[in-house]
């Protein structure tokens, strides 16, 4: 390991800057070592800071807090902690609050639904996305295509799984003026890692679309700045930034944006004045509007707590210690051959740092270039307490053209006998035979070490023969 190590400085000398992650992965994160975990599933969900639950565990249990809809005094310091965590948030993202609202959700896909119950589509409008959206991205498509909406897919290309840009401005120009148009991507893949241009969003403003940047798997390591780019919807999940706690999440959007919805219902806390004998009712203003019911007061102040930590750490910090561990992941995965010289891995994505976030997502071959089975690396490495993840991530659309799956193999699946209703996993498998899948996907975060690093490494040493 010293020698390892000193190679490793030797390439990215900077990581020396990063040390303060270490202390504090020693003083806040200290259950990480003393269940000797090596967690790799950063993309999946963040790992809180026991600093973090403490806090929040003194502000339940020194006062006393009541549903905000009212006007007395638990209510009321309910409602202000509620307040501050929205203000902090929109802060933390740089978004000026006379331009941007934000709305707490239960996590980025319900934040993603708000958007696509409430967006205008409508015929002559159009849906433009790229490949490599989550799934919560893809379902706004069925909100798209009931209301007669045109919906179009910008494919990525192998083998970075890259957007060819020529054909983004061709798409662009499709938007006819005077309808709705609406063009989303991820700021990170959550799949293969690229990180997608942000000046896209102002290239589709001028074009005639809104933008909806899905920042899910880009906020956790990188400054979102909405004062420098300007998106018109950014879903995202806290839990992925900073761990605790799960089951929130926000949709920030812009003021001018929100007023272009249009909600298919109402619910308690969304209107000013109902009347059942005079069926009517009055959406409230902003924010309220969209936040159904009684907002989760007791755990939102948490966000704050959270974001707070992440501030005082540093997106430039934790951005530079994930790239660099990254980079060194790919550096010697990619090096790993057995002795027949068949490759142990094929990546999915770029092999270099370059506009990639800490996503690592290959397959394992053996010493015959046969594919491995995804789920046998996950039982392996579960058996050495590694903490990885497998599938497709929610992302069909970019492992469809990783694992090489064509629209016709697909088409065969979904029509053959028995599959108009119901399609399992072990079915798809069946269809696709001899292909994979899936994938394994590594994922560096806030508190990733070098250790951990060398200890997935010797793990995937370990598969070569």
């Amino acid at each position: 390991m010293p020698q390892t190590y000193t190679d490793f400085i030797r390439k990215y000398p900077t990581y020396e800057n990063t040390k303060p992650l270490d202390d504090l992965r020693a003083r806040d994160y200290t259950r990480l070592d003393r269940g000797g975990h090596i967690y790799l599933d950063y993309t999946g969900g963040g790992i809180y800071a026991e600093s973090q639950v403490r806090q929040h565990q003194a502000l339940l249990l020194e006062h006393t807090y009541g549903n905000p809809h009212s006007t007395n005094p638990s209510s009321m310091a309910a409602t202000q902690l509620v307040e501050s965590a929205r203000h902090y948030a929109l802060h933390f993202f740089n978004a000026d609050p006379e331009e941007y609202d934000l709305i707490f959700t239960p996590n980025a896909s319900g934040a993603l639904k708000l958007v696509g119950e409430s967006y205008p589509f409508a015929p002559g409008g159009h849906y433009l996305l790229t490949f490599d959206n989550h799934n919560s991205v893809n379902g706004i498509r069925e909100f798209a295509h009931a209301r007669g909406a045109q919906v179009t897919y910008l494919p990525v290309m192998l083998p970075d799984l890259r957007v060819d840009e020529s054909g983004l401005t061709q798409n662009l120009a499709l938007a006819q003026p005077g309808a709705h148009n609406l063009f989303a991507f991820p700021a990170q893949s959550n799949f293969s890692s690229v990180k997608h241009p942000l000046r896209w969003i102002e290239q589709a403003h001028a074009a005639g679309w809104d933008v909806l940047l899905d920042a899910a798997a880009f906020a956790p390591t990188n400054k979102l700045d909405l004062n420098v780019y300007k998106p018109d919807f950014v879903p995202l999940s806290f839990y992925k930034i900073f761990g605790y706690p799960t089951g929130l999440g926000a949709l920030i959007a812009k003021r001018s944006a929100l007023a272009k919805l249009h909600r298919p219902w109402f619910a308690g806390g969304t209107i000013t004045f109902a009347t059942v004998q005079g069926d009517k009712y009055y959406l409230a203003d902003n924010h309220a509007a969209f936040e159904d019911g009684t907002v989760d007061y007791l755990n939102i102040p948490a966000i704050e707590i959270g974001l707070r930590h992440m501030e005082n750490i540093g997106m430039d910090v934790i951005g530079e210690r994930v790239s660099m561990l990254t980079g060194w992941l790919l550096e010697n995965l990619t090096e790993m051959k057995h002795t027949t010289g068949q490759p142990l891995v094929r990546v999915y994505g770029p092999t270099d740092t370059e506009s990639r976030g800490g996503a690592v997502t290959v397959n394992f071959f053996d010493q015959h270039g046969q594919a491995i089975d995804h789920r046998s690396i996950e039982e392996l490495a579960n058996k050495q307490n590694i903490s990885l993840r497998t599938g497709c991530f929610c992302n069909p659309g970019a492992g469809e053209v990783a694992l090489g799956i064509s629209r016709v193999e697909l088409d065969v699946c979904i029509n053959a006998p028995g599959h108009e209703n119901r399609l399992t996993l072990d079915d798809f498998r069946l269809c696709i035979d001899g292909k994979n899948s899936g994938a394994v996907r590594i994922s560096v975060g806030m508190v990733t070490n070098f250790e951990d690093i060398q200890a997935f490494l010797k793990f995937c040493e370990g598969l070569l023969r």
